[in-house]
């Protein structure tokens, strides 16, 4: 129900925009949101946005940086990433939450993507 692309292998520096295509049916009335996991850690929190796209947050890691959005009319999630690290890299994870509204917990979501891999060198 969820894919996600746009994941690379880039330069510090560069940016990259990521896009989790879902179906309407499944996403247009809930939050969304990007989480992502680097080898050897859990997976955290990125970026959150709610059903009608009012209310986003972010990480302290890449607030500033990175840019959540969404087209309802399409069935997008976006991910607007600039002034990538290597500490970015990670495989990054769209998902759709329970509710209507952002959400930062793993478990206030339902449905996972299968991830991208962006991949950042020094």
């Amino acid at each position: 129900q969820l894919q996600a692309s746009g994941g690379g292998l880039v330069q510090a520096g560069d940016s990259l925009r990521l896009s989790c295509t879902a179906s309407r049916r499944t996403s247009n009335n809930n939050g969304m949101g990007w989480f992502r996991q680097a080898p050897g850690k859990e997976r955290e929190f990125v970026a959150t946005i709610s059903w009608n796209g009012d209310r986003t947050h972010y990480s302290d890691s890449v607030k500033g940086r990175f840019t959540i959005s969404r087209d309802n009319a399409k069935g997008i999630l976006y991910l607007q990433m600039n002034s990538l690290k290597p500490e970015d890299t990670a495989v990054y994870y769209c998902a759709v939450a329970r509710g209507a509204w952002s959400a930062t917990s793993r478990n206030d979501y339902q449905y996972w993507g299968q991830g991208t891999q962006v991949t950042v060198s020094s």
